[in-house]
């Protein structure tokens, strides 16, 4: 089948059929168009027998521009109308037509195993609809994936969103997840296996840095979802491990995690490593994806370990824990914007007083829009209640905050469903 060739007509709305010449159509015109002749010599059609107009003559500008007026339920059948409009919708310039016109709903999805293991799940929760609510759904997974890889990959990943598909990173592995049409297929893995690294999505790529095994890895990969196909840009100035990623204006910004030597300091000892392992490193590095060259790097102000940290509204959000409380900041990452680099500290976020007297709390921390969203993906509160005797109703897995940025406040929002436990969140474009 060519690249321009359209699937069957039967399987789309009457609108979008309009949009095409039907091939059994007797009244359509033969391939071979009689020209008539301008007395300049120019040839032209013949008005008589001019072909139907359809969308798919138009050049890519104009049809990006009708497509990208298309309501969002109608969106999985346009990416199956045609490999030319396939490519179309899954082009960064869709994504900014539609964003222009406020078409895109942020929506934060919630990727989880069910509590038997025997399927995978997905919840999705949008905060512009009028009653917003989790809404689940099941992995449709093709043949070429494995339940039991999905599991390992969900538990132990990073997961990065580029347009409506959600891409989960695993050690050695990476699958990807079609918003749209709810299935899974396989991608490449990563150039070499790694473990708690930092990720994030920025100019329709996918970048990982930080990580590995116990001597850490201090390349930087980029993954290019058209080509399937990975390839390391760059090498870090410093090793991190529990490193969290996120993506403003054209920067990859590999956030805190524990510092494990330096970017050139591979041969050095294990144990003089070890030791340097448990010392938290309290800054981030700026990787600008364009120029292939790294900015200076940031302090994170207050110390502390990061546990959390994402990007929203052009600005990256850090989430600290300082043993018995927690704190939270804004960085200014608009570097065309007056005060770039600055930080500032916002109100914490009101956890359970539990939840600050364990720093093996995890969270997910996503941007949507012009919010927050912080996820309480792990068990570990619960943990320590029954340790320590004081079970207390509501302290559980999937306890969700957002910050408005706009009014500066925290809101309490639906709990996670509790079958979806230890999720692994990301903030989807829909």
């Amino acid at each position: 089948m060519s690249d321009q060739s359209c699937n069957s007509r039967g399987h789309f709305s009457w609108l979008m059929k309009s949009c095409f010449p039907n091939p059994n159509d007797k009244h359509l015109p033969a391939p071979h168009v009689p020209l008539h002749r301008h007395r300049h010599g120019h040839a032209e059609l013949s008005s008589s027998t001019a072909p139907a107009s359809c969308l798919d003559s138009l050049p890519d500008d104009l049809l990006l521009e009708c497509l990208s007026r298309v309501p969002p339920p109608s969106l999985p059948s346009v990416s199956l109308v045609c490999r030319r409009w396939s490519r179309l919708v899954e082009s960064p310039a869709f994504s900014d037509l539609r964003r222009i016109r406020g078409l895109l709903r942020p929506t934060i999805f919630a990727l989880a195993s069910s509590a038997d293991s025997s399927c995978l799940l997905a919840a999705s929760l949008c905060f512009f609809d009028s009653d917003p609510a989790w809404r689940i759904s099941l992995f449709l997974a093709s043949d070429s994936v494995s339940l039991a890889n999905l599991f390992g990959l969900v538990s132990h990943s990073r997961l990065s969103a580029i347009g409506p598909r959600v891409y989960i990173i695993g050690r050695s592995a990476m699958v990807c997840y079609d918003t749209w049409t709810g299935t899974v297929t396989t991608r490449s893995p990563m150039t070499s296996p790694r473990k708690k690294f930092a990720s994030a999505a920025c100019s329709g790529r996918i970048y990982v840095a930080g990580g590995g095994g116990c001597g850490g890895s201090s390349s930087v990969d980029e993954y290019d979802p058209r080509s399937d196909r990975w390839r390391v840009v760059s090498q870090a100035p410093r090793r991190r491990y529990g490193c969290v990623g996120a993506a403003v204006d054209g920067v990859f910004y590999v956030i805190g995690g524990l510092r494990i030597g330096s970017a050139s300091g591979a041969d050095q000892p294990h144990a003089a490593m070890g030791a340097e392992a448990h010392v938290y490193a309290s800054s981030m590095d700026l990787y600008d994806v364009e120029a292939r060259a790294w900015l200076r790097s940031r302090s994170l102000p207050g110390g502390g370990c990061v546990v959390a940290a994402c990007a929203a509204a052009g600005h990256v959000y850090i989430l600290a824990s300082h043993a018995v409380e927690l704190s939270f900041w804004r960085f200014n990452a608009q570097r065309k914007a007056g005060g770039f680099g600055e930080w500032a500290r916002l109100k914490a976020p009101p956890l359970p007083a539990q939840a600050r007297l364990d720093s093996s709390v995890r969270f997910s921390c996503v941007g949507a829009g012009g919010i927050v969203v912080l996820v309480q993906v792990a068990g570990c509160i619960d943990d320590l209640l029954r340790r320590s005797g004081r079970g207390e109703r509501g302290m559980r897995e999937g306890l969700v905050l957002v910050y408005d940025a706009a009014e500066g406040e925290w809101r309490r929002a639906a709990d996670l469903p509790e079958v979806m436990q230890r999720a692994a969140c990301v903030s989807v474009e829909c």
